[in-house]
């Protein structure tokens, strides 16, 4: 069963195949109606769901089965006797719809799914019949399908009742062994439509352990990643005879992975849903039948982008990236041949040139001029600067973009301190371009693998895809979701605070707060007042209406008094990462894209560090990894925010900061100097490791302030 490792599992069911396939040789070929597949008992739960349509081509008894799945099976009980044929249950719900009276439909719904005797008595096509073959399930699989597509359009009464059954069938204790009718209940009980799924698979969740959720989920992983990439290939029959193993299992998980959304706060978190051997397969022919075939019946897993990492995810959105960028550059190319022009290798660069003094501006009209080029490799030249951008430019470009548009005194956007995020001014201005260039400089890093120390809340990147794809018509509104107190929490927790205690507040709302639906907002120095609603001024704040009042507030607060400059940012980022790819984003993944990741690997990055001027084995280094690995977790974060200028991990790890220890030709009794525009940390040789613990923590501890180097 399930408390089996995943290996055993599969070992099992390839040697029932090979032993079927060895059977079929000596039987021949004779052709069978299309039955449900009821496996023995025993072993059932070890192998793949087989559905209604699965075809047996030979006919089989129980004893061609191998010997570990011919334990004997107990006495079946004996059912009720049930009479009702499909043209009754046809009748009595024509009956139902004309009359409005669901009486007897309910009846017949909540008896047959009261128990697995039940089910058995109303679907088993001969109650006296074992049923002892493979080839024959017993089920009267036309009778399960009506009652089933029928439930759709019954009363919610009768729906629930259903649901209810179908739950404490699955969930039920058993103490003995299971018999054959059990299992054809089981096999009755997982046909519910996909539609009803949802509403099993959460109360199902609701009832067991996390660490069991854990496994099952773990287990349907290891099936996939087994069936990819097999141990022993010989074991599993031919891909050719087996394709609807991996879709079949993405489905079930699929189920699990939406309940578990569901669910607040989830079970498990999203990442453990990611499959990691999904990183080795040919990801951009995934990406491409999905993009010819969308979520038609041909098979891809982007279809399930819950299951693809955030890594292989950067890898589709890249290479999506450099295959537009090429494309771009060579239609570029062609305009130049066709104009007899000669050809410019700096046309398959965005070449921005920029002033320091004019960053922010030069930055605005260089990218306004160059909307043609944003999908190509950036290039950055610092006017009458010397020097070729072999990525340090670049990344200084970015850094010092960031610090000054960021800036408390530039307007732009607030800083809550006690959400320790920025978020967007809500003061109005004629021109809101900046706010693109914001947006265009996140899709800018996310194309060109430059991680931003930005700090703005989920919510923002759940209203950056809101939505994934840029509408073609401009009067749709964007970058408006649905936004919750709990998002306003993340940005203003004490304002999240006072509205939640005016949501339990027990006594009267109306004469002890005096407030209305209008709301006020200090721009530049003056008090301005907005209406939530119609006359909100004028309808005052009671118990019975409260909710709504914080509702409009925190839509208000979060989409409605920032919307120009939310779409300008909007705009921004959707002007470089146009691309279908973003439908597989998560907005918690988005995040990491451009911000990184804040799960912090020490022993990783010592790894991966390159070092010149010393060896790994120098006493300076090795007093260096001491010290830091003995690090607290916020000096760490100090120290990976001195080096990079970020405390956060790129996508793809430590290892892709390229991180390098240089040796510093200076005194001792100098502090530690970072480059952080190469990732690159000059550490003076010292004596011993006290000293070197003390210089490390002055220099990371007041390094905000001095600029880059």
């Amino acid at each position: 069963g399930l408390e089996e490792g995943a290996k055993n599992q599969i070992s099992t069911f390839s040697n029932f195949i090979t032993t079927i396939n060895q059977k079929k040789e000596g039987i021949g070929n004779r052709n069978s109606p299309t039955q449900l597949v009821i496996p023995n008992i025993k072993n059932g739960r070890e192998l793949p769901p087989l559905c209604l349509d699965v075809r047996q081509k030979q006919r089989m008894s129980m004893d061609t089965l191998p010997q570990e799945l011919k334990a004997p099976f107990p006495p079946e009980p004996s059912l009720p006797i049930r009479t009702k044929t499909v043209k009754d249950f046809q009748d009595d719900m024509e009956k139902s719809k004309a009359s409005g009276d669901w009486k007897a439909v309910h009846n017949f719904y909540s008896t047959t799914f009261d128990s697995f005797l039940e089910i058995n008595a109303a679907f088993k096509k001969d109650t006296n019949s074992p049923f002892n073959t493979i080839e024959d399930s017993g089920i009267d699989a036309n009778f399960v399908n009506v009652v089933y597509d029928a439930l759709l359009n019954t009363p919610q009464d009768v729906q629930k009742s259903v649901l209810k059954g179908i739950i404490n069938g699955l969930l039920q204790e058993w103490t003995g062994p299971r018999t054959k009718d059990d299992l054809r209940a089981y096999c009755i009980l997982l046909q519910v439509r996909k539609i009803q799924y949802f509403y099993v698979m959460q109360h199902v969740c609701f009832r067991i352990s996390q660490k069991r959720f854990k496994q099952v989920v773990d287990r349907l992983l290891q099936f996939i990643s087994l069936r990819l990439f097999p141990a022993k290939p010989e074991e599993f029959p031919p891909m050719v005879k087996c394709t609807w193993w991996i879709p079949s299992a993405t489905k079930v998980l699929a189920l699990f992975n939406a309940a578990n959304s569901l669910i607040s706060p989830p079970i498990i978190s999203y990442t453990d849903f990611y499959n990691s051997t999904l990183d080795h397969i040919d990801l951009m022919e995934e990406y491409h039948n999905w993009q010819c075939y969308g979520n038609s019946h041909r098979f891809s897993f982007c279809q399930y982008p819950f299951i693809i990492s955030i890594a292989a995810k950067k890898v589709i959105i890249q290479r999506d990236s450099e295959q537009q960028m090429i494309s771009i550059a060579r239609q570029s190319l062609v305009d130049k041949v066709s104009r007899r022009q000669k050809p410019d290798m700096n046309m398959l660069f965005l070449n921005v040139k920029v002033r320091r003094t004019h960053l922010v501006s030069d930055s605005l009209d260089e990218l306004a001029r160059k909307k043609a080029d944003l999908k190509k490799k950036l290039k950055v030249t610092f006017v009458g600067e010397a020097g070729l951008d072999m990525g340090g430019l670049t990344k200084e470009w970015f850094l010092l973009l960031i610090r000054q548009i960021f800036h408390p005194d530039y307007g732009m956007f607030t800083y809550h301190k006690d959400s320790q995020c920025h978020w967007f001014s809500s003061f109005k201005c004629d021109n809101y371009s900046e706010f693109r260039l914001v947006g265009a400089l996140m899709g800018l890093a996310v194309y060109n693998s430059i991680t931003l120390d930005i700090r703005f809340p989920p919510c923002c990147y759940k209203k950056l895809l809101s939505p994934p794809i840029v509408p073609c018509d401009h009067n749709t509104l964007v970058g408006i979701c649905g936004v919750t107190l709990d998002d306003l929490c993340q940005v203003m927790p004490e304002l999240a605070h006072g509205l939640s205690e005016l949501l339990s507040y027990e006594g009267n709302v109306e004469e002890d707060f005096y407030s209305t639906f209008q709301v006020f907002q200090e721009e530049f120095g003056v008090i301005k007042s907005y209406n939530l609603k119609p006359n909100g001024d004028k309808i005052p704040v009671t118990n019975r209406n409260r909710k709504e009042y914080v509702q409009l507030y925190v839509d208000f607060l979060l989409n409605k008094s920032i919307y120009k400059q939310f779409a300008a940012f909007y705009y921004g980022f959707h002007s470089v990462c146009a691309s279908y790819a973003l439908l597989l984003l998560r907005p918690e993944e988005v995040e990491i894209l451009v911000c990184g990741s804040p799960e912090l690997d020490m022993s990783a990055l010592q790894r991966s560090t390159q070092y010149e001027g010393y060896q790994k084995t120098d006493l300076t280094i090795r007093y260096f990894w001491d010290v830091v690995l003995g690090f607290s977790l916020d000096l760490q974060k100090k120290l990976l925010h001195f080096a990079t200028g970020s405390d956060r991990v790129p996508v793809g790890g430590m290892a892709d900061l390229n991180f390098k220890i240089s040796k510093s030709e200076t005194s001792t009794n100098w502090l530690p100097v970072a480059h952080t525009c190469f990732n690159q940390l000059c550490l003076p040789p010292y004596k011993n490791k006290k000293e070197l613990k003390q210089k490390l923590i002055i220099g990371i501890s007041n390094a905000e302030g001095f600029g880059l180097e």
